[in-house]
């Protein structure tokens, strides 16, 4: 037992319990494995496998596609490096492709096929970094390729000619962190692995596939939306646990009328400037650069020394990064404060303590996180609560945090948004036919036939344009009329919004977090698509005040489901930002309303709706108690959705109407906020009842009086959280989940 009996005590404390040990579950080393495999593990120091290794290796022996979900630290990495250093011990000429979400873990996975020291395995990266010259030199020589997604979709599969020996022996694909493919980037990614299966079949092979993940709720599922192919899960995990306390921690109350808490920094650095002075090594993930950069600050400063702290971060060199990494691993350094960079499966070695500051969005990812407490010996995992709403629940109800099953992944690879772009580049890949519906799929070819750059010939529909469609198509976005968005100071590209969302955040005087940093809008340039923004220091956020309606285009299901008619479909959502408010950081008052002129946008999405029955309403159907009522409940479940779904609450949104024009009565809706939907609603759809009981939580716990950051105001309203009316919203989830 590590000894932080003494420190985790007091009124901050909400949870405190203990995991138990696990022991391993191993098995043999396979007789059939190559022998100079057996000796590269040997010489290693693995003598035997867990259990699910063992078994992911006897299903890729029978020819499976598979996916492997265990913990984090469980050897994954082995479970599929083995097969394929086995098939290529054997026949070198074979190759295999392994797709990273981050260059940083292509880095990683590279020094780790190093040690096994085998002769015949010939492994580089094949990425943007990639300098021309040693481009072609990777093509013919290397039997593992390490790339991304992104590298796959623009610079191979358009290219396939010069790659024409890699896809003629490619043997296995290897996907890792499969989890990170979900929502309108994995509905890409599962587009590009399906062109790429297309396109292996071209050259005459039928590659495995091999993938793995955190674990989620869906795995199967997961590999099938990104393959299109059946796979084998290996979910049973057999590596072993160390006994772990688990502690949720919740900054003290600062003004209760208000529901503000201290600073969950300050906390984090105070925990972690204790646990560093037992000569506990710890690791605190924070949500953003600067946050890290901060508790790494404070805890120094209560330290009065930071040689054996540091930050770690991307943004820093590789170097640099290979450094602290080694640091932490020999034991040099006790305490870093990393963002979630670090969460992938980046090896630091044994740590005592972990600490996350603010629920990460998932329990996937905390799970991941908590992972790496207690390699050693027993471990100590630490959850530092935010004001966010779904923190302030865990705190208050811990088990519905600790006793929830992970998240399901979710995406859309049919999303016409999505698709168009891959079908045009399929078509100027290989001509597009019949044949190909088994692999991309009924809709791709009905796409097809829609397309006007698709021209029909005799071998199918093949390109008719005179550019490269691959590179119209961004994998982060679900449309191609996307805005790019540049800090003026560095010249740097930070990212892409999609134009639906680009006047609701990166508008003209718009404060726009980049990976938790703070920038300035400068510019919305409509010629060149592009907000130039500049790194901002101010002490307040701004929230874009809009009109927003929802027409109903088709309703696709519906049901009785907890005393209401409940509705999933398409809707069309119009939008027009009309201005923007400035808040403060520290009190959350308005500073000041700025009225903006800026277009209408509209877009299709998928929604779940439903009317109260008008006796759920009784009692609030005054208004403005009855448009509060709904537009909390609207809130409430939009901030709660995310534990059904793996999301965040941006890529929702949401509307309520005391009299909505189609359906003639008072109405909630809920959509996905990426046009064409990506599942998250017709998730919400499925689970509609343990979402609502849910939110119903939330509210009933939350010990403010008339509604805060912790329950019902959202940091996105477009109507800057006017009106909002908690007890009533809390009233209609109470009658309806009664009615079930």
């Amino acid at each position: 037992m590590i000894a932080t009996a003494d420190l985790l005590q007091g009124e901050e404390l909400a949870y405190l319990g203990t995991e138990p040990a696990r022991e391993a579950r191993a098995a043999p080393v396979p007789d059939e494995l190559h022998p100079k495999v057996r000796e590269a593990l040997a010489a290693q120091g693995i003598e035997s496998l867990y259990a699910h290794q063992a078994e992911a290796w006897d299903a890729a022996g029978r020819g499976e596609n598979l996916i492997v979900t265990t913990g984090t630290a469980s050897g994954k990495t082995l479970a599929f490096n083995l097969p394929v250093l086995d098939a290529l011990a054997r026949q070198p000429k074979q190759r295999a492709i392994y797709l990273y979400p981050t260059k940083a873990l292509a880095q990683d996975q590279l020094r780790g096929l190093g040690t096994f020291r085998l002769p015949k395995l010939r492994a580089a990266i094949y990425d943007g970094d990639t300098e021309a010259e040693r481009r072609w030199h990777v093509r013919k020589w290397a039997n593992v390729i390490l790339s991304n997604p992104d590298m796959l979709h623009v610079g191979v599969l358009p290219h396939h000619d010069r790659w024409g020996d890699v896809l003629t022996n490619l043997a296995y694909v290897v996907v890792d962190e499969a989890h990170v493919y979900r929502g309108v980037f994995g509905s890409h990614v599962a587009n590009v692995l399906r062109r790429l299966r297309r396109l292996a079949r071209v050259y005459g092979a039928e590659p495995q596939f091999l993938l793995a993940s955190a674990t989620i709720a869906n795995p199967g599922e997961l590999a099938r939306s990104l393959t299109g192919a059946e796979a084998t899960v290996i979910g049973d995990d057999g590596a072993p646990r160390a006994e772990r306390t688990v502690a949720l921690w919740n900054p003290p109350l600062t003004d209760e009328e208000l529901g503000l808490r201290a600073s969950a920094l300050g906390e984090a650095s105070r925990l972690m400037a204790e646990l560093v002075s037992r000569g506990l090594r710890t690791l605190c993930f924070a949500k953003s650069r600067r946050a890290a950069e901060l508790i790494h600050r404070f805890t120094a400063d209560r330290l009065g020394d930071d040689s054996r702290l540091s930050p770690y971060r991307a943004g820093y060199t590789p170097a640099q990064r290979r450094e602290i990494e080694r640091r932490l691993l020999e034991g040099e350094l006790l305490g870093v404060s990393a963002t979630n960079a670090l969460e992938l499966g980046i090896d630091v070695g044994l740590l005592d303590c972990v600490l996350s500051v603010g629920f990460p969005g998932t329990v996937a990812s905390l799970r991941q996180q908590w992972g790496r407490a207690g390699r050693r010996g027993h471990g100590l995992a630490v959850l530092v609560a935010s004001e966010d709403a779904l923190d302030q629940y865990f705190m208050r109800e811990p088990e519905t945090l600790l006793e929830r099953r992970v998240e399901a992944a979710i995406l859309d690879h049919e999303n016409p948004r999505v698709l168009d772009g891959h079908v045009r580049a399929a078509a100027f890949e290989a001509p597009l036919d019949d044949a190909d519906r088994e692999l991309l799929g009924d809709a791709a070819l009905e796409r097809a036939a829609a397309l006007p750059e698709l021209q029909k010939t005799k071998a199918g529909y093949v390109w008719a344009g005179r550019d490269y469609p691959a590179a119209r198509v961004s994998l982060r976005s679900t449309g191609p009329e996307a805005f790019t968005i540049v800090d003026a100071s560095s010249g740097t590209m930070l990212g892409i919004v999609e134009q639906e969302r680009a006047y609701s955040t990166v508008h003209e005087g718009a404060i726009y977090l980049h990976l938790g940093e703070s920038y300035r809008v400068r510019e919305l340039d409509f010629a060149s698509r592009s907000a130039v923004v500049e790194p901002f220091r101010g002490d307040y956020y701004t929230q874009a005040k809009k009109e927003t309606s929802t027409a109903i285009v088709e309703t696709t299901r519906g049901g009785r489901r907890l005393g209401v008619d409940l509705s999933f479909g398409r809707v069309v959502v119009t939008e027009q930002v009309v201005g923007y408010q400035k808040r403060s950081i520290q009190t959350q008052e308005s500073i000041e309303v700025v009225p903006l002129a800026l277009p209408q946008t509209e877009f299709e999405t998928e929604a779940v709706w439903f009317p109260p029955e008008p006796w759920m309403l009784e009692g609030l159907e005054e208004m403005p108690r009855l448009l509060g009522s709904l537009h909390a409940a609207e809130h409430s479940l939009i901030a709660l959705l995310p534990l059904w779904a793996m999301c965040d609450r941006w890529d929702i949104g949401g509307l309520s109407t005391n009299l909505h024009f189609q359906t003639g009565l008072p109405t909630i809706f809920v959509y996905d906020g990426h046009a064409g939907g990506v599942g998250i609603a017709e998730r919400g759809f499925d689970v509609f009842e343990g979402w609502a009981d849910d939110t119903a939580k939330l509210l009933q716990g939350c010990p403010c009086e008339r509604g805060c950051p912790s329950c019902v105001q959202s940091p996105k309203c477009g109507n800057l959280n006017e009106p909002l009316d908690k007890a009533g919203a809390l009233e209609l989830l109470e009658r309806m989940l009664g009615a079930a």
